[in-house]
């Protein structure tokens, strides 16, 4: 999707009025997007699957998606639906409220997805569950399921559910997915309110996924596998300027750990720094470091995962 993406914004204009802000930008945005470039960023080989309208934002997602050195040759052009779009609002603080437009995304479905791509790669991650409500639930069961029986690692992660169906359409993809990694707010609503970060993972183990690693912003990050490993991390101390994309940030650390064969500390350890790195300049990707920078990024502060 595309990020209209606007700072500071700690209100909105009365109706008719007109406000101004520092900056205002466009992104390439969206779950998948983002892990997608920040995959690349970090040096690994990386296609996105997903579907644009034939407007100027499409245009522009594939063109920036393509120089960042993703692989876009099996994102559909819908020649029906506008490209999906976010407007992004980033507070004085760093965080952020949006407003978004499904389009083209919901019309993402299973005849949609390259499964050759799919089955010839080492992970195959589903990014923005409930955005995508042709694709989300049995669909996205489906799809891990067939690249879980090719041999494929499996990796998952979830949006806001606005919409209030939650477990619904989790339970049924939690038995094929390896890596489930959600944002704690997220985690917790799945679990049924539960508080505690090992209630929230063991809940969601017990669900089916193999590990689950929950991002807890400010206060870093909980993994846990089945067999009871668990990893506590704080967050690494760095200059918050948006937050934006910085999940997706975090996943496509995780992900660069899992490529290279490394455990989950390891994984969390990278994929803590992506995220810090994330959201120290304004935009989903663009404080995302490459993977030796962000070593050196990590080392400064005192941590080493190799």
């Amino acid at each position: 999707m595309a990020d209209v993406v606007g700072k500071p914004i700690d209100s909105l204009p009365e109706k008719g009025k007109l406000s101004l802000v520092d900056r205002m930008e466009l992104h390439t945005g969206g779950n998948a997007a983002n892990t997608g470039v920040g995959l690349a960023k970090l040096g690994v080989d990386t296609a996105v699957i997903g579907k644009v309208g034939t407007d100027g934002f499409g245009d522009f997602i594939v063109d920036r998606m393509g120089l960042a050195g993703v692989d876009t040759r099996s994102i559909v052009r819908d020649l029906e639906n506008a490209t999906s779009a976010t407007m992004v609002m980033v507070h004085g603080d760093g965080e952020r409220s949006f407003v978004h437009y499904f389009g083209a995304n919901a019309a993402l479905c299973l005849a949609d997805v390259d499964l050759d791509l799919v089955r010839a790669s080492k992970i195959f991650h589903i990014a923005g569950a409930f955005l995508l409500p042709a694709l989300d639930g049995e669909p996205s069961a489906q799809l891990l399921k067939t690249a879980r029986e090719a041999g494929v690692i499996t990796s998952f992660d979830t949006a806001w559910d606005s919409r209030g169906n939650w477990m619904r359409l989790i339970a049924p993809c939690l038995p094929y997915v390896d890596y489930f990694l959600p944002s704690y707010e997220e985690a917790r609503m799945l679990a049924g309110g539960r508080e505690d970060p090992v209630d929230v993972a063991q809940f969601l183990l017990d669900a089916g996924a193999g590990v689950v690693g929950l991002k807890l912003g400010e206060r870093g990050v909980y993994v846990r596998s089945r067999n009871g490993d668990e990893v506590t991390l704080s967050a690494l101390p760095v200059k918050a300027i948006d937050a934006l994309g910085a999940g997706d940030a975090f996943v496509a650390g995780f992900l660069t750990g899992l490529v290279r064969g490394w455990n989950i500390e390891q994984c969390a350890r990278l994929a803590n720094g992506v995220g810090a790195c994330c959201v120290t300049a304004l935009g989903a990707t663009t404080g995302i470091l490459s993977f030796d920078e962000t070593l050196a990024f990590l080392s400064r502060h005192g941590q080493r995962v190799e």
